[in-house]
């Protein structure tokens, strides 16, 4: 397993922009597949984007398509989130997450961070 710490949250106006960080410890980042997801309080836990281990293949949710962009540094254990266009219903706790395949379903990943929260305001 890796352990993973994401930072970069805070709080942004609408049409605004972060950049998410999540830094992965252990020498085998290279070789998972990462994913993150978020949850709005009061609110299940969903998909936001995923990456294969290579950053060959990326998956995005429907609501942030064309806004918010994974890539990964294989060099630095490090997968980003980008996030342009920020609109408040993008307020949540965000979560990245290892696993061994890009998915959209939150429990096919094994370790998962703390998470960051991401305020966006009217």
């Amino acid at each position: 397993q890796v352990q993973l710490v994401e930072s970069g949250g805070g709080l942004v106006q609408a049409g605004g922009s972060l950049r998410l960080s999540c830094a992965a410890s252990g020498r085998t980042f290279s070789s998972y597949a990462m994913g993150w997801f978020r949850q709005a309080s009061g609110k299940e836990r969903e998909f936001v984007a995923a990456i294969s281990w290579s950053g060959g293949r990326t998956l995005y949710a429907d609501s942030v398509k064309g806004r918010f962009t994974i890539a990964r540094g294989n060099a630095k254990n490090t997968v980003y989130l980008q996030m342009n266009s920020q609109k408040p219903e993008d307020t949540a706790v965000y979560y990245c997450a290892a696993g061994f395949g890009a998915s959209v379903t939150w429990n096919e990943y094994q370790s998962w961070g703390q998470g960051t929260q991401v305020t966006v305001s009217s």
